[in-house]
C-alpha cells in the first residue's frame, strides 16, 4: 500500500453544519476502495485566490493522509471528481512519517 494526502474543497455553499457529514462520507468513500485514513484535518474555510465561479468565494478546506494500493486512485479521481460534496481535490504522494525522537 501506498501513502497519499488527499487536499479536499468542500462545497459548502451555504451550509456549515454538514461539514462532518462530508468528512464522513469522503473517509467512507477511500475505505470502500480498500484504503485505510492515517489522519484528518480540517482546515477551516477560506477564500480563494482566484475566484472560479462568484456562487463560490471561498471552500473549506480538508487534508486527508491515508494508504491505499495505487490502482485505486483511479476510481477515487472519478468519484471524488462527480461528487456535488467536493469542489476540488488534489492528490499527492505522502512523504513516510518521520520517527519520534
Amino acid at each position: 500500500m501506498k501513502r497519499y494526502e488527499g487536499l479536499f474543497i468542500l462545497n459548502t455553499a451555504a451550509r456549515e453544519e454538514g461539514i462532518k457529514d462530508i468528512i464522513d462520507k469522503i473517509s467512507a468513500e477511500i475505505n470502500m476502495v480498500g484504503g485505510r485514513i492515517e489522519t484528518v484535518q480540517k482546515m477551516d474555510k477560506r477564500p480563494f485566490a482566484r475566484v472560479a465561479q462568484k456562487n463560490y468565494p471561498a471552500g473549506f478546506y480538508v487534508n486527508i493522509i491515508f494508504q491505499t494500493r495505487p490502482e485505486t486512485m483511479v476510481q477515487l479521481r472519478s468519484r471524488f471528481a462527480t461528487s456535488e460534496d467536493v469542489f476540488r481535490v488534489l492528490f499527492t504522494d505522502a512523504p513516510a512519517p518521520k520517527a519520534a525522537a
